[in-house]
């Protein structure tokens, strides 16, 4: 397990952050204590980074906020440890209130207009002009600032997030400073983990300045980063007296016979997590294809809907993935339809769908229609699409105009009775957020950054999912992952979100070269870490 998944799994917005801050100072810690702290940590990471440079002069861009008083506090302490320290300042410091105000009378010393500074001049830029809160693209002298900065080639230390990106989605405007290192307070935001913002924040340094975590519970935050810490303990470990049927039976099904290797890496995939059994359906032409290939996988023939009711009316079933390589098109709508209608006329079973690929595609344009079946049904589902796939199905044709809404999926609701579709909300957190809530199941929105939603408003964010899974078949186990924990039982946001996980660790372990058939054969080595001991 790498070092950054002992992070704290809570991820604060900026206006959770602020609140953490309020409530800390009414509980009797001064705001200008903690700013002390936080510049004291800001000091600390730059003279590492200085000493391992083996530089002397440091830049400290300061702006008009508690950023900047953070970076008066960083200067001045790193001038008394004897660095060569210029401070620029984005506006009238002297127009400065509050703690910022006192950090900056603190200071004492020469101040120059930040646009005067140079950064070739120096061996380290500290980046303290704008925080985490910054929702605007950045402009005017301000961007001429970070331009020059980026230009520079000097390494740059960011306070709380680069300047330009927005914390609580991970947007860049117009432009956002490159950091070598960030360095932020009490917890991740979820900009420090969604792109494009991770990619300018460099490696991340968190740091603590006095909050302590019991202002969490009133809180309540929402994002978390998706780590182990966030669903270990629903994990579905075999017991000493259990048996195979306890463990719960997967399906998967498969395209026609030209068609079959998808079904089979879902299939394998949820074998190797932990699923009892598991059975291939397959149509009739494909039974033999499929039969070449299998060994533990079982294999049932099943064509149509009136057979996919027949086969779950077998309760040990317990969970069915469906879409790779299935095919698109109103056979697939009938038979999602058919697999939902058999688990609502089954009161008080547990059951999980997952929903990938084609079984998305075939709902193009009508996710009202989705969403009326899987609430209808009491299934627990999860639907995994990409980018483009999501598109798709929450694509309206009416002619409107998309609405692009102020602040994020929740703000925007509470104080709106017209609900917008997913696909209209900017950010991609948002998006999530929205369209679990929209079809009444877990989304899985794929990519570099995946998130895991639930319609209940939490959502998961991925940072360890390397470039090489974009390789033909990865999906595909993904898909299969998610339903050999669900047919074991596991919650569903939980299980969707462990899945994303053991995907990403399973590709890190096996390297360059990665094929998706290689993912389910060194899962074994990525669960024997997380095995209680």
């Amino acid at each position: 397990m790498r070092d950054y998944d002992l992070d704290p799994i809570e991820l604060l917005t900026p206006t959770e952050m602020g609140r953490a801050d309020a409530l800390t100072i009414a509980g009797g810690v001064p705001g200008y204590g903690l700013m002390l702290r936080a510049g004291k940590n800001v000091a600390a990471a730059a003279a590492d980074m200085l000493r391992e440079g083996e530089g002397r002069r440091v830049a400290v861009f300061c702006g008009p906020g508690n950023n900047g008083g953070d970076g008066y506090v960083a200067a001045r302490l790193l001038r008394e440890q004897g660095f060569e320290v210029a401070v620029g300042a984005l506006g009238d410091p002297a127009r400065l209130g509050g703690d910022a105000g006192q950090a900056f009378l603190d200071w004492g010393g020469t101040i120059a207009p930040a646009d005067s500074l140079d950064p070739r001049a120096c061996d380290l830029v500290v980046d303290a002009l704008f925080g985490a809160g910054l929702s605007r693209p950045l402009d005017g002298l301000a961007l001429q600032i970070v331009e020059r900065i980026n230009a520079s080639g000097t390494p740059v230390l960011a306070v709380d997030v680069p300047s330009g990106l927005d914390g609580a989605n991970g947007a860049i405007g117009s432009l956002a400073v490159r950091a070598r290192e960030t360095v932020t307070f009490f917890r991740l935001k979820p900009g420090h983990v969604l792109l494009p913002g991770r990619t300018a924040c460099g490696k991340l340094r968190l740091t603590q300045i006095g909050i302590e975590d019991a202002v969490l519970r009133q809180i309540g935050p929402q994002n978390f980063l998706n780590a182990p810490a966030l669903w270990r303990g629903h994990m579905p470990w075999p017991e000493t007296y259990g048996h195979k049927y306890a463990r719960g039976h997967l399906v998967v099904a498969t395209g026609p016979a030209i068609r079959t290797g998808a079904g089979r890496l879902a299939a394998r995939a949820g074998l190797r997590v932990g699923a009892g059994l598991v059975t291939i359906a397959s149509p009739e032409e494909a039974l033999a294809v499929n039969a070449a290939h299998l060994t533990a996988i079982m294999l049932r023939g099943v064509d149509g809907p009136a057979q996919w009711r027949d086969l779950l009316a077998d309760r040990r079933f317990s969970a069915v993935v469906l879409g790779p390589a299935f095919g698109v098109g109103e056979a697939t709508q009938a038979v999602v339809e058919a697999i939902l209608g058999a688990v609502a006329k089954d009161a008080g079973r547990r059951f999980g769908l997952v929903l990938d690929a084609d079984a998305l595609t075939s709902f193009s344009s009508q996710s009202d229609r989705l969403s009326h079946m899987i609430q209808a049904s009491g299934a627990e589902v999860v639907v995994t699409p990409h980018e483009g796939e999501f598109s798709r199905l929450f694509n309206k044709k009416d002619g409107k105009a998309p609405v692009k809404p102020e602040g994020d999926a929740r703000a925007y609701e509470a104080a709106s009775d017209m609900p917008l579709q997913p696909t209209e909300f900017p950010y991609k957190i948002d998006r999530a957020r929205a369209s679990a809530r929209a079809l009444g199941a877990c989304v899985v929105l794929k990519g570099p950054d995946t998130i895991v939603a639930s319609p209940d408003g939490r959502a998961a964010i991925a940072r360890n999912a390397p470039p090489t899974l974009a390789t033909a078949g990865s999906g595909d186990v993904l898909a299969g992952l998610i339903g050999g924990l669900l047919a074991q039982g596991m919650a569903t946001f939980e299980a969707a979100a462990c899945a994303v996980w053991l995907h990403g660790e399973a590709a890190n372990l096996f390297g360059p070269g990665l094929i998706a058939e290689d993912l389910p054969e060194i899962l074994p080595r990525v669960l024997a870490d997380l095995v209680p001991r």
